[in-house]
């Protein structure tokens, strides 16, 4: 591990390697290297300053530098190595694969090493990499796989007699860390494979772990609702996730794995099967598919010209925006397996593939100020506050910077040049600072050290990186706790918005949640903005809020960690909310999807005196904290024991509001799409799901109409 000024030396290396290079235009090998031993110090810098970034990504998951940035440098220090061989050494990052394990999972070897592609962001490049296939082969012709390069966390798969036997992450490329059990809560993998149809005993797969873009955007709510800080990117999301030490949290992160690649495969006698029996790689990609595995299937075009390649790459970087999930280039692939064994590879990566990376979406603006906000349960978080810029589609002119760490790492000033990031449509955040261009003006941002809402002394746990007011009457929190109390997914109070709260809170009518439900209505009525009509509607909301399902005051109680699935999940176990005073912190471990930190926090909530005097003045109040009980006919619904699905935009209603409709019937909402789904509801622009649904025994599918008229 390095330390923290070991990280701040190495960053101000980067950035002055980096200055060294552009103000020499790039080549210091032509202007400023002139002999063996200023080239030796140089050497010595970039190998340095290599090693500790692939430390950083492939171990933190974390990104200090762009990979315009890293690629820079690592091309640099080869060019350097070239020009002079006497430098080239067995260890440089040049000669090996990017290093990185932790200590927190067995490091087990692959059976094929790992290598990385080579990496282009100019079209040239494609077209050479085109010619030098063709010359090193000496054909005319050459069919290459082009495909996506998912934007993730890379992974090895292992199949034994059809059994996923072993998952590693990329390591340092030669070993890997063994995440097996976190692999198979990825839902996307199937623990068990058809591969001996095809003659296989053993096969090495390698693919990628992520998150579809829009479930990180769900993610992301969930943990705002629970008070926790947002994740940056799905990237850092998807490769975190892989060294979870809680595979029930991996599970709830939703994750996907596209597989791409066989690296190894063997028959009952050890026969090596690639390039023999499997000639073609876009042939391997069909199998895995048809054994059940997310491939790039339907992405990926085999095409013989480097114009070709050009022009399916320039397609994807225009409607890349549009993708289930986040890619940050193109990977283009010999498609004839012989031939790959002809072409080889280096040490570092083959020579019969090669990435082409789209610039990111980025732009540069000014940092005004900084705003520090407290959530509903105290969490502190430094808000950036930019000089309005577009980017991606939108003006982006306030961003988070999620703890104190974030802005400390990335030596983040007051007055500086930022560049502002936006991975695909997700949020926007500062990828790095432009110390170049600072003035000697910037100010650094000092964390407070007390709340700036109450002032109460704020604490930071060892296992967090959030600093939190522990001051339950902080009037911030209060307001937050209001705010979430009555929004859409909790108690959907319409006519209480964030505005009329804070105004209710400064005329002195609400502080807690049972205000809410003893507003003075006659002295509201007279508020500007508030008329006759108004005050009726808000009277009738917050009387309907009475009648709400119990899994909704759960929700919108804001206990810390509890999304809306988790309060739905909760309220399936009991009849009424108090019964929870009674379970005991073993008893919430046992439930499923609920991990020890979940478990602790809500064995907390309840077996708190304040919890227990809220939730009796609640009930005196008339809210319902009891699920409704029936009797006879009505006990079951006419959808009770049925599970449902939607995929698509329905025409009639929200989704949000046909699975309400489900569960009002008895029915079920599924998560996913499995073979306990009953019914697949399907409307317009329907994703894949309807293909996969139709090969699942027991799964029907049905229209938007057919699914009216059962609910009719």
């Amino acid at each position: 591990m390095y330390t923290p000024e070991q990280i701040q030396d190495f960053k101000n290396l980067t950035n002055k390697l980096l200055e060294h290079l552009d103000s020499n235009n790039h080549s210091l090998i032509q202007s400023s290297i002139h002999s063996i031993s200023e080239a030796a110090k140089e050497v010595t810098d970039l190998r340095d300053v290599i090693n500790f970034h692939d430390h950083m990504y492939y171990v933190q998951s974390e990104s200090i530098i762009t990979d315009f940035e890293y690629d820079r440098l690592f091309k640099h220090l080869k060019s350097i190595e070239d020009h002079f061989p006497a430098l080239a050494t067995d260890d440089s990052p040049t000669h090996r694969i990017a290093q990185g394990l932790t200590k927190e999972f067995p490091t087990v070897s692959h059976i094929v090493p790992m290598l990385s592609l080579d990496n282009s962001y100019n079209e040239d490049d494609l077209i050479d990499f085109d010619r030098k296939v063709k010359d090193l082969s000496k054909l005319e012709s050459v069919n290459y796989t082009v495909e996506p390069k998912f934007d993730g966390g890379g992974i090895s798969l292992v199949y034994e007699n059809d059994r996923l036997s072993r998952a590693l992450t990329r390591g340092d490329g030669i070993m890997g860390e063994e995440i097996t059990p976190n692999i198979k809560a990825v839902k996307s993998i199937p623990p068990k494979a058809n591969f001996s149809k095809y003659g296989i005993k053993t096969i090495e797969i390698r693919g990628e772990v992520i998150i579809p873009k829009e479930k990180f955007k769900k993610y992301n709510k969930d943990r705002a609702e629970a008070g926790l800080s947002e994740l940056a990117n799905p990237r850092n999301a998807a490769s975190g996730s892989l060294r979870m030490q809680d595979a029930a949290e991996v599970a709830r992160r939703n994750l996907d794995a596209i597989l791409y690649h066989i690296s190894y495969a063997v028959d009952e006698n050890g026969n090596d099967l690639l390039g023999s029996t499997f000639k073609k790689r876009s042939d391997n990609i069909k199998m895995l598919n048809d054994l059940g595995f997310k491939t790039p299937i339907k992405e990926l075009k085999i095409l013989n010209t480097g114009k070709a390649i050009v022009d399916y790459c320039e397609e994807w970087h225009v409607k890349r925006d549009n993708f289930t999930y986040e890619i940050d280039g193109m990977v283009v692939k010999v498609d004839n397996l012989e031939l790959e064994d002809i072409l080889g590879a280096t040490s570092h990566h083959p020579r019969w593939a090669i990435a082409y990376k789209f610039q990111a979406r980025q732009a540069r603006t000014k940092l005004l100020k900084v705003e520090f906000q407290v959530g509903r349960i105290g969490t502190i978080t430094p808000v950036a506050k930019l000089q309005p810029v577009a980017l991606g589609g939108v003006t982006v002119s306030s961003v988070s910077m999620f703890n104190e760490d974030f802005v400390k790492d990335k030596d983040i000033r007051i007055g500086d040049e930022v560049v502002v990031e936006r991975a695909g449509d997700v949020i926007p955040y500062i990828a790095s600072s432009i110390k170049e261009s600072r003035s000697g003006h910037e100010t650094i941002i000092h964390f407070p050290t007390h709340c700036p809402s109450c002032g109460t002394k704020l604490i930071r746990s060892e296992e967090e990186a959030a600093w939190r007011c522990v001051n339950n009457e902080c009037p911030a929190q209060v307001y937050e706790r209001l705010v979430h109390f009555v929004s859409k997914d909790a108690m959907d109070i319409a006519g209480l918005g964030p505005a009329s709260i804070d105004r209710f809170i400064k005329e002195g009518w609400v502080s807690s949640i049972p205000d809410m439900f003893r507003l003075p209505y006659d002295d509201i009525s007279k508020l500007e903005g508030f008329g006759e009509k108004s005050v009726e509607k808000l009277k009738l909301a917050i009387k309907a809020a009475k009648q709400k399902h119990p899994y909704r005051l759960l929700f919108g109680l804001g206990i810390r960690h509890v999304g809306e699935t988790t309060a739905k999940n909760l309220m399936e176990e009991v009849n009424c909310i108090e019964d929870f005073e009674r379970w005991s912190l073993e008893e919430f471990n046992a439930l499923y999807d609920v991990g020890p930190k979940v478990a602790q926090s809500i064995y907390e909530f309840f077996h708190s005196e304040e919890t227990v005097n809220l939730l009796n003045e609640l009930k005196s109040i008339g809210l319902q904290t009891c699920k409704p009980q029936k009797s006879g006919s009505e006990t079951e619904g006419k959808l009770s024991g049925q599970m449902f699905l939607f995929t698509g935009t329905l025409a009639t209603m929200t989704r949000p509001k046909a699975e309400e409709k489900v569960e009002e019937l008895g029915g079920k909402i599924a998560g996913s799409l499995s073979a306990k789904v009953n019914y697949l509801v399907v409307g317009a622009d329907p994703g894949s799901k309807v293909e996969k649904a139709k090969k699942l025994a027991g799964v029907k599918v049905i229209s938007e109409d057919e699914f009216l008229v059962m609910i009719a």
